[in-house]
């Protein structure tokens, strides 16, 4: 931020401490599926399995270690009982560098956060809803899977 010389800059905030959470998926052929919660906890998880699930069908799913992507018993037992149609692959621990969805919250935190004022925390719900919906991220899947095996 640029100010004139000897002048102190005034950052507007709101005081909230309301939260959001969105959840992503990229697929190799250039599908995308986001869904924004309240909160990031097991039932959200599971919720958005489930909706994977009916949109996609058969996956192998490229997942962080997360507490609420392995640890809750909901989640293990969901896992298996559908383990014919969902195969689930675990990024190794702190290794950001090979989840193309990282990519997607860099750039969301960037277009949403940057330089960016939202009165009202609805507004910005809708703000992060309208951009994940719209927004095409056109990402070498492949690539960064491989960063692993390198």
């Amino acid at each position: 931020m640029w100010t004139a010389d000897r002048v102190r800059p005034i950052v507007t905030v709101t005081g909230s401490h309301q939260k959001t959470c969105v959840f992503g998926t990229l697929c190799m052929d250039g599908r995308q599926f986001f869904c924004q919660y309240e909160s990031f906890n097991q039932h959200t998880f599971l919720d958005y399995l489930i909706q994977m699930q009916k949109k996609f069908g058969k996956l192998i799913l490229f997942i962080d270690r997360a507490r609420q992507h392995h640890r809750s018993i909901m989640v293990k037992e969901y896992m298996k009982q559908n383990k014919g149609i969902l195969k689930v692959v675990y990024f190794p621990k702190g290794s950001p560098e090979f989840n193309a969805i990282e990519e997607c919250w860099r750039q969301g935190k960037y277009d949403l956060l940057v330089s960016r004022y939202y009165p009202k925390f609805e507004d910005f719900r809708r703000v992060i809803a309208n951009y994940y919906r719209t927004r095409r991220f056109k990402l070498n899947i492949v690539r960064y899977l491989s960063r692993s095996v390198s």
